[in-house]
């Protein structure tokens, strides 16, 4: 069967009802209350990233799809140690909107209806279970109308779900993820995009994050 947004699997829809439950109760075997839960402070280590596109294609508005509480854009100030100073990642971006969207966290959870310069995915894809993969990208790359930014985590999270499942419910290898998103970006010609897979290594020194870039 072909899923869709208006047709998902059961299982997205279980996992939705899953991280609704976490948003409101937060991770009490972690001791994390509902406010640090899903904040959306992943953004964090690729903010620069971000920046750089958002520079090479004159982006003025951001779509974050799976933004949780949305709570990296509120105002605080970053600095790059060589002097410069912003009071926020709208700034430190030098953009002119941010949108947020999640479908789990009410106040962010309406599909938008517009088209954005730019869509950015953190910490999301590696949520989502496999068979509804093609028409959330799909989604991804419908909204944006220059580049598209993701980081996948491609090994278990520490986060586990009310029901004791691991949070990250589809870990694929970095092959997969270059032919499955060049596949959708086939379909949106002139969307530029750049996604970061992280998964392990061992080695002498023990087991390891790495990051590999794949863009298109």
């Amino acid at each position: 069967m072909k899923f869709s947004r208006n047709n998902p699997s059961d299982r997205y829809l279980y996992l939705q009802s899953m991280y609704r439950q976490m948003h409101l109760e937060g991770e009490p075997g972690l001791g994390r209350p509902a406010e640090v839960t899903f904040a959306g402070f992943s953004l964090a280590p690729q903010i620069g990233r971000i920046r750089e596109l958002i520079r090479r294609t004159g982006a003025q508005s951001i779509l974050d799809y799976g933004s949780g509480k949305g709570k990296q854009y509120e105002p605080r100030e970053l600095a790059d140690g060589n002097g410069g100073k912003w009071s926020g990642v709208a700034e430190y971006w030098g953009i002119q909107s941010i949108v947020c969207y999640d479908p789990c966290y009410p106040p962010y959870s309406d599909i938008p209806t517009d088209m954005f310069d730019g869509v950015i995915s953190t910490d999301v894809l590696e949520h989502c279970p496999e068979e509804d993969i093609g028409w959330i990208l799909d989604e991804i790359f419908g909204f944006a109308k220059r580049f598209v930014f993701a980081n996948v985590a491609c090994y278990p999270a520490k986060k586990v779900l009310p029901n004791g499942e691991n949070a990250h419910c589809m870990i694929k290898p970095l092959d997969w993820w270059r032919d499955t998103v060049s596949d959708v970006a086939a379909r949106n010609p002139g969307v530029i995009w750049e996604f970061w897979i992280q998964h392990t290594v061992t080695d002498s020194s023990g087991v390891r994050i790495v990051e590999e870039k794949i863009k298109g």
